[in-house]
């Protein structure tokens, strides 16, 4: 059973105004045992010392200055949190969310870096209950005004060398009755999850296992849509759904300098329209300026989202 939770606000008959962020990467310093050093954390350890010159703790303090500039209704966080997935880093992450907005005003969902190796559940995921309210299990979600934002877990130990996620039967079944559930509800729908939908958007290494089967449960149950990182660039796809195609979006990083792996640190402003106020939502794209040392506008535009089901 899907766990839910409605946020009783004023919201429900206006716009929605939410934040897109991903692939965080807070800093954290590793400190291997000698076991551990025979773990998948030696690995991310190794490729940490290159890519802290890239995740730029300057970067998160501006996105979070940027974050409460524009005030939000929503915040949505698509996963890679943390690094390396020791029991540090989840509470240190906590603390960062507190940083930036109410708790109930913050959804997130784990990327492959947040579940990099199996930790206890009081030592990790736990300590985000408060945005991630999993308890009963996945999907959940969260219900703020006219949209219900339905998170998924495609976050799951992997051997060396690989980033793929996987949703499981299971789960897939759930979403697709919370999908039928939240549409008779008149909700706009926004899917979350860090492994991206399409093909080969990421290598095979690094990508969802049942994509194709997710793609079946929007095709028939349909989504208003889909939210996305782990792939390192910005971009725009769409799924097919029951009647008309379903939008996805990715954000790329959110801390990140740009180089020749990634692009700009960047986060998405998306506002979704009041009900029957049309069907189109508003994007504005804030990304990281060297030169500025700050985010600015970097486009705008608008997107076609299905009619509600």
């Amino acid at each position: 059973m899907a766990s839910t939770s409605v946020s009783a606000s004023a919201l429900s008959l206006n716009a929605l105004a939410f934040a897109h962020v991903s692939d965080l990467h807070l800093p954290w310093e590793p400190r291997l045992t000698l076991a551990q050093r025979f773990s998948k954390r030696q690995l991310s350890a190794w490729s940490w010392r290159r890519r802290q010159a890239v995740q730029r703790p300057e970067i998160l303090a501006a996105l979070r200055v940027d974050l409460q500039r524009h005030a939000p209704d929503h915040i949505v966080v698509t996963g890679d949190v943390t690094n390396f997935s020791f029991p540090g880093e989840f509470e240190a992450a906590a603390r960062w969310f507190e940083s930036i907005a109410p708790m109930d005003r913050i959804s997130v969902v784990p990327g492959n870096h947040d579940a990099l190796v199996r930790v206890p559940d009081v030592q990790s995921w736990q300590h985000w209950r408060a945005v991630m309210p999993c308890d009963t299990g996945w999907p959940y979600v969260t219900v703020r005004g006219p949209v219900a934002f339905i998170g998924l877990c495609s976050a799951l130990p992997t051997a060396p060398l690989l980033a793929s996620g996987r949703l499981g039967a299971a789960q897939l079944t759930r979403v697709e009755g919370v999908l039928h559930e939240q549409a008779r509800a008149g909700r706009a729908r926004v899917v979350l999850l860090h492994h991206p939908v399409v093909d080969q958007a990421v290598s095979s290494r690094k990508a969802l296992r049942d994509r194709a089967a997710l793609r079946a449960v929007i095709k028939r149950a349909g989504a208003e849509l889909v939210l996305h990182g782990h792939a390192r660039e910005a971009r725009l796809e769409a799924v097919p759904g029951p009647h008309q195609s379903v939008p996805v979006l990715c954000v790329p990083s959110s801390s990140a300098l740009p180089n020749a792996r990634d692009a700009a640190a960047r986060w998405h402003r998306v506002v979704m329209p009041a009900r029957g106020q049309g069907q189109w939502a508003q994007v504005q794209v804030r990304q990281w300026s060297q030169a500025k040392g700050d985010f600015v506008t970097a486009a705008r535009y608008e997107l076609r989202l299905p009619d509600v089901e």
